[in-house]
């Protein structure tokens, strides 16, 4: 396989940057990262094509690999608007639009990531197909058997459902999920606050789940995000019958951003 089949893949997320390197269809690595200041993507940009790659950044297996002599492509898909145009400056940017994405019935305020992470998982698993998606926001997407948009809904993540109550309250604490169920019926404050959360996130990810298996019978229906893990635990433990129609996959939108890769050679 020649350097041509290969690419780097950018999702700028509410909270980090996802990143993935490919061979041709085969994906080599992925990671993640902070936000960079304006002043430091622009250095970042420059030192990448000089061929010379911090490994806090990149990947140590794509550090190992990259030769300095050609500008691989870097597919960039992101839903903070102001973020992508420092990203663009790098000579081999494609950023990818809703218009490149082969849905059906996509309405034009579709993020960018819940479009990558159907299409994704509706090309991998087939459709029809539900999403999932615990990161920042926790989304649901479906799109029918005909590659059609059902339609989805979008609330606050588990940790920022936690988060707001510390930040807009005076007196309630600041929590961090743990991977035990909480006691439903707490006695304490932090715990009620847990427990308020966690089971009222999972009766309402039930109802969903329960929804579209009864349009969808057969339908795949998969997990992804940062608390992916810690939401299908949950669920496995609460509501074990419900959780075994459901997976994880935590590279979704990188399979997505395949697809519109695939179809721009």
């Amino acid at each position: 396989m020649n350097v041509q089949d290969h690419y780097v893949a950018l999702m700028i997320g509410n909270s980090r940057l996802h990143w993935a390197w490919f061979a041709g269809d085969t994906l080599q690595d992925a990671w993640h990262t902070q936000h960079f200041p304006a002043a430091e993507v622009e250095w970042l940009i420059q030192h990448w094509t000089s061929g010379l790659l911090p490994t806090t950044v990149f990947g140590e297996p794509f550090v190992s690999w990259y030769s300095s002599n050609q500008y691989l492509p870097l597919y960039i898909a992101s839903v903070i608007p102001e973020q992508t145009p420092l990203w663009q400056t790098y000579p081999a940017a494609h950023v990818i639009t809703l218009e490149d994405v082969p849905l059906l019935g996509v309405y034009p305020t579709l993020g960018i990531d819940r479009a990558l992470a159907v299409l994704g998982a509706g090309e991998t698993y087939d459709y029809p197909v539900l999403v999932i998606d615990a990161g920042t926001a926790l989304t649901f997407t479906g799109v029918d058997d005909h590659r059609h948009l059902v339609g989805g809904a979008i609330l606050p993540g588990l940790k920022l459902q936690l988060e707001s109550l510390a930040h807009k309250t005076a007196a309630l604490p600041s929590i961090s999920p743990k991977r035990q169920l909480p006691n439903r019926w707490a006695v304490d404050t932090s715990a009620a606050i847990e427990s308020g959360v966690i089971y009222t996130l999972l009766a309402g990810i039930r109802e969903f789940i329960a929804d579209w298996l009864h349009r969808f019978p057969n339908s795949p229906i998969a997990l992804t995000g940062g608390d992916s893990d810690l939401l299908l635990n949950y669920l496995q433990i609460q509501h074990p019958q419900i959780a075994t129609h459901v997976f994880a996959d935590y590279h979704l939108i990188f399979w997505g951003i395949k697809v519109v890769a695939s179809k721009a050679d």
